[in-house]
């Protein structure tokens, strides 16, 4: 019996050591899970979005709490793609307004909106983005905020920054078509 005593404690040490692993797993889970949930927390308030499935949605799409002010600037990029690049006048506008609505010079916000500028999202990431804008618009949270009026207004403005001759067709038929679909989903109910 006196050899079995030594195996009885190393079983013991062994069970020991296995439990306190679980239990700094279990710890490490619930702190990341918190972190999430913060996360979250910080996107409904930012946002004015309180749907869980919307919130995860803007996750989805890469928004942070650091990066969610520019969701209404997501049209205003794609509006500046729709003839394939971005010109500099284009550019230039959008971020001016960028800047006259509170992202500033080497935030998180402004390192992914020149992102934006450079690489084009995918259009899927257009689509699912600007059903989140009108979202926003509507959030009650939002509404002394910007309104979808507005947004197309911008959007008008960044397609006419460099287009036509002497004032004549500065908004080309790809623009137009853009502009028609983003006032339609901004404005719908």
């Amino acid at each position: 019996m006196p050899d079995d005593h030594p195996l009885a404690e190393r079983g013991r040490s062994l069970e020991e050591e296995y439990f306190r692993t679980k239990d700094r797993e279990l710890i490490e889970k619930m702190r990341r899970a918190a972190a999430v949930e913060e996360t979250r927390q910080q996107l409904r308030a930012r946002s004015g979005l309180q749907d869980p499935e919307l919130v995860k949605e803007l996750e989805a799409l890469g928004f942070t709490p650091d990066t969610v002010d520019l969701l209404p600037f997501v049209p205003l990029i794609q509006m500046a793609w729709a003839e394939g690049d971005v010109s500099d006048a284009e550019r230039k506008l959008v971020i001016r307004l960028a800047r006259s609505r509170g992202i500033t010079e080497g935030s998180a916000a402004d390192r992914q909106l020149h992102d934006w500028l450079v690489n084009r999202p995918g259009a899927d990431v257009f689509g699912r983005a600007t059903r989140l804008v009108r979202a926003v618009l509507a959030a009650p949270a939002q509404q002394s905020a910007m309104t979808a009026d507005e947004l197309v207004k911008y959007c008008e403005s960044i397609a006419e920054a460099s287009g036509g001759i002497f004032g004549i067709n500065r908004i080309s038929g790809e623009e137009r078509a853009v502009l028609a679909a983003l006032a339609a989903e901004l404005k719908s109910k």
